[in-house]
């Protein structure tokens, strides 16, 4: 009897430990905002793996704290923030979400030169980053408030997760069943 106990708890804290290790590498995070589209749509979930500055490169969607100038470039209706699943420490800063479009060494894109005040030909700077919305219409990016840090970077969008489909609605007025559309991957 006393093995079997010994088994559960060992058991039990191999468990833990792998969801402490996979909670320190791995982050879910809810898309807010049309900015990403439509490579990432309101509402859609990814899985962000937790990755300093020094592993994100041009192209990687990446999840970063929200610059001090956002908040006074921001504009109605334009929104680009990404909203850390649960409570804790993560729900204590405002994210965004974006595609890296410059990270240090690279040349400056020339669409931001003239925010950056460098000229086109000039890379990004050691523990800088910039970044661009898939929808620039309705995006808020580097083009309006230049570098961020890349001490507020989170991490790397690794995937998008698939939400679990809601149960077919009973149509009561014609007896008939409709279900939502499926939504599958868009933008890649």
């Amino acid at each position: 009897m006393t093995w079997i106990a010994l088994a559960a708890a060992t058991a039990l804290a191999g468990t833990a430990a792998l969801i402490a290790w996979l909670r320190r590498r791995y982050v879910v995070i809810d898309v807010d905002g049309p900015s990403m589209q439509p490579t990432l749509h309101e509402g859609d979930r990814v899985l962000v793996r937790r990755r300093p500055l020094g592993h994100v490169r041009a192209g990687d969607i990446v999840v970063v704290k929200k610059a001090a100038r956002h908040r006074a470039a921001r504009r109605p209706g334009i929104a680009a923030l990404a909203r850390p699943r649960g409570s804790g420490r993560l729900s204590r800063h405002r994210w965004v979400i974006k595609r890296a479009a410059g990270v240090p060494g690279d040349p400056v894109p020339s669409v931001m030169a003239a925010t950056v005040s460098v000229a086109a030909d000039v890379t990004v700077p050691d523990g800088r980053l910039l970044v661009l919305g898939d929808n620039p219409d309705r995006s808020l990016d580097s083009r309006h408030y230049g570098y961020l840090s890349g001490d507020g970077v989170l991490g790397v969008v690794v995937r998008r997760l698939e939400l679990p489909e809601k149960e077919p609605v009973h149509h009561r007025a014609a007896g008939r069943r409709v279900s939502r559309p499926s939504r599958g991957i868009r933008g890649r």
